[in-house]
């Protein structure tokens, strides 16, 4: 047993239930209240008004004042909201600690810049491909074993990359890294939504991407540094320390899908469920909301160091720079929605969050085909379609996943395979039609930002559970 798994007084939470139940309700009722008070009052609650903060005789959340948040309960809560963070990160470490290496990759490979950009859309080939199958048997067999497996297949794609003599071998290592990478990911999310359903999960979302950020914020320098100490080939061996390490603090979560609400799902039966939820209009528009922005996400991740450095020759060491202010805009945007998501409601908030993409990318697209404002003048256009990230995706998912508390699992894991099947074609296009300029990223940018105000207008129709009252 983890020792997330005691309640707030110390004591396990299999004894917090009443008598007069049967003891495996009284259990399960019990763990579930102990998972909520260990979320509850974590650092999400830094991001919110100070009303939010007020008990329940103040008219507030119920965190109170005076929550222990240095106490023995404190410290698992945001020990709990760490671990996710690092979970939901994987693909964020995966790509961009080794961005600043791609044009030393390339030489050493004697490879196009073309072909190492696909080394972008082959993990997320496999990162969609392994969230399909990951999904269902997490809802089958729980959150933490399948995690676990896929921490292995991620440790194994990285030694293989580490090692790798060719392109082709490398292109092959990402994909198994992104198979095992992509369990932590949609799984902890699937954790977020057993725990906190609808406008409180997109909250919860958005505080986890805020911590998660630190990851694209750094992984650049990261990169940097170890590129020019130890070489390209050693970010990956990096990589793979980080998947051993993460398999460890992985077993000190608690368990958020017991036993008596998992399903059995056959490969038949998993395949049935996905034409389901394809046919559902409120997945569908949510998750194409979503995977829209994707496209033009990762369209950015591919192109941008060719564009700063080969084309605007900004120095390797300085691009880690110029990407972190990308990552400061996703920080930012997503403590805004943490603090107003759960007031204004989640539609709303993706609504403007889609039409600023709509205008960025449109300036995308000028400051690309004209030249116009020179290298900061694409810096501020890309900011500006990058930094509205934490108003569209937490609440995509959040939309999504609604009203499948059964499912969570699946649809986590249909949702990030539409996002990121949709960075597959963005970056695998910036790739195809690379020509040494930034043309290529910003069309695919503004092709995505259009689709994503289309999808959500088309297919998300009011009326969605907005903010609650009292």
């Amino acid at each position: 047993m983890s020792f997330l798994q005691e309640g707030p007084t110390g004591k396990p939470a299999e004894r917090a239930g009443a008598a007069g139940n049967g003891p495996s309700e009284d259990a399960a009722k019990g763990r579930e209240e102990s998972l909520e008070l260990m979320l509850e009052g974590t650092l999400a609650e830094t991001l919110l008004p100070a009303e939010a903060l007020a008990g329940p005789e103040s008219g507030g959340s119920g965190v109170g004042p005076g929550s222990d948040v240095f106490g023995p309960a404190g410290f698992r809560r945001v020990w709990m909201l760490g671990v996710l963070s690092l979970l939901m990160a994987f693909a964020a470490i995966s790509i961009d600690v080794y961005l600043p290496a791609m044009p030393a990759m390339s030489a050493a490979l004697h490879a196009s810049v073309g072909a190492v950009e696909w080394t972008v859309s082959a993990f997320l080939i496999g990162f969609s491909l392994g969230q399909l199958v990951w999904g269902p048997v997490g809802d089958r067999l729980g959150r933490r074993l399948p995690i676990a497996l896929g921490l292995v297949f991620f440790v194994l794609g990285a030694i293989s990359c580490a090692l790798a003599p060719t392109i082709g071998v490398l292109i092959g290592g990402r994909v198994i890294m992104a198979f095992g990478a992509s369990s932590g990911v949609v799984l902890a999310r699937a954790m977020v939504r057993d725990l906190h359903p609808g406008p409180q999960g997109a909250r919860m979302l958005s505080t986890l991407i805020v911590a998660m950020a630190c990851a694209p914020l750094l992984g650049p320098f990261v990169g940097s540094a170890v590129l020019n100490h130890a070489g390209w080939r050693a970010i990956f061996w990096l990589l793979a320390i980080t998947g051993v390490l993460t398999f460890g603090l992985l077993f000190t979560l608690p368990e958020t899908h017991p036993p008596e609400k998992r399903r059995p799902v056959t490969i038949l039966g998993a395949l049935r469920l996905y034409g389901r939820l394809l046919t559902q209009r409120g997945v569908m528009g949510f998750g194409g909301t979503g995977a829209f922005y994707y496209g033009g996400m990762f369209a950015y991740v591919a192109g941008v160091p060719f564009a700063y450095i080969g084309f605007y020759h900004v120095a390797p060491s300085a691009f880690g720079y110029l990407f972190g202010l990308g990552i400061l805009g996703v920080m930012a945007t997503n403590a805004l929605n943490a603090r107003w998501v759960e007031k204004v409601g989640i539609l709303p908030i993706l609504r403007a969050g889609t039409a600023i993409a709509l205008l960025a990318g449109a300036l995308t697209v000028l400051t690309t085909a004209t030249g116009w404002g020179g290298l900061w003048g694409l810096v501020l256009s890309l900011l500006g379609f990058m930094g509205i990230t934490g108003l569209i995706v937490a609440n995509s998912i959040a939309g999504a996943l609604q009203n499948h508390a059964q499912e969570a699992g699946a649809v986590s894991a249909l949702v990030g395979a539409l996002q990121y099947g949709s960075g597959i074609l963005g970056s695998g296009l910036t790739g195809w039609f690379a020509d040494g300029t930034p043309w290529p990223m910003g069309c695919v940018i503004g092709l995505a930002g259009l689709g994503s105000f289309l999808c959500l207008r088309l297919l998300v129709r009011p009326p969605l559970p907005g903010p609650r009252s009292g």
